[in-house]
């Protein structure tokens, strides 16, 4: 599919993922919509972009939000492109504490929200933005690359919640692809294991990649957001590419602890 002239729409572009992707495919000539919750970030990335690159505060769990958004993105020209690559916390812990209080149910539900249910309110209200653009040689209209997690096939110790929603993204990739294959978009994941991200807090890159670069058997360290970026590239360019998972973890394999 041809990135240059098109609209790529990211969700999380303010973060480690989605700015890089943002920045990658602007290079590529992909004219940018960041979408994010967070002003500071989302801006300073769309800013950081220029060449017209444009920024949309967005509350992906919100309908009348990601519609607002989308119709920002379409007045750069035909929106082709849509990253869905946000961030949000990874719920309450073990399914019972050390003090024996059950998971909170409320933080489950809000971690299924944010990635799981907000991820399918962008694909399905990108999905029919992009099916009213004119099909390009071949039929295609446009790829939606979501973010699932190598959490959802070996999840650790306290990630019931999270891994549970990145499970979902998961299993709801080659529906989507079927779904929308007729209309000629694409759906795609990438499961990414450790990276350098925001994701990870405070601590600091040297101690994050002792802790880490043990467990991953090569390159034996953590990955760097332009690494993600450079996949999701390759995927809006090869026009096969569909209906699939793609991990992304250096053969990373979770263990019953993370480590």
């Amino acid at each position: 599919m041809l990135i240059k002239g098109s609209v790529a729409l990211v969700v999380g572009g303010g973060g480690g993922f989605g700015g890089a992707t943002a920045r990658r495919l602007a290079r590529a000539g992909a004219r940018i919509a960041v979408l994010d919750l967070d002003e500071t970030k989302g801006a300073a990335c769309a800013a950081e972009i220029g060449n017209g690159a444009v920024f949309v505060r967005t509350d992906v769990t919100d309908q009348e939000s990601v519609i607002a958004a989308i119709a920002r993105a379409e007045t750069l020209g035909p929106l082709r492109i849509a990253v869905v690559a946000h961030g949000g916390g990874g719920g309450d812990g073990r399914v019972v504490h050390r003090d024996g209080a059950p998971h909170d149910f409320e933080a489950f539900r809000r971690v299924v929200d944010v990635f799981l249910n907000a991820t399918f309110n962008v694909t399905r209200l990108a999905a029919a933005a992009i099916a009213g653009t004119e099909p390009l040689d071949g039929g295609e209209r446009g790829v939606i690359i979501n973010t699932a997690s190598i959490a959802a096939f070996d999840g650790s110790v306290g990630q019931a919640a999270y891994a549970a929603a990145k499970a979902g993204i998961v299993g709801m990739t080659l529906p989507l692809a079927r779904d929308l294959g007729p209309l000629g978009i694409r759906v795609m994941a990438i499961a990414p294991g450790v990276f350098l991200t925001g994701a990870y807090g405070t601590a600091s890159p040297e101690d994050l990649q002792a802790h880490w670069s043990q467990a991953v058997p090569f390159p034996s360290r953590m990955g760097d957001p332009d690494e993600y970026a450079m996949l999701a590239q390759q995927i809006c360019e090869n026009p096969y590419l569909n209906g699939e998972v793609v991990r992304l973890d250096g053969a990373l394999r979770f263990t019953k602890k993370g480590v």
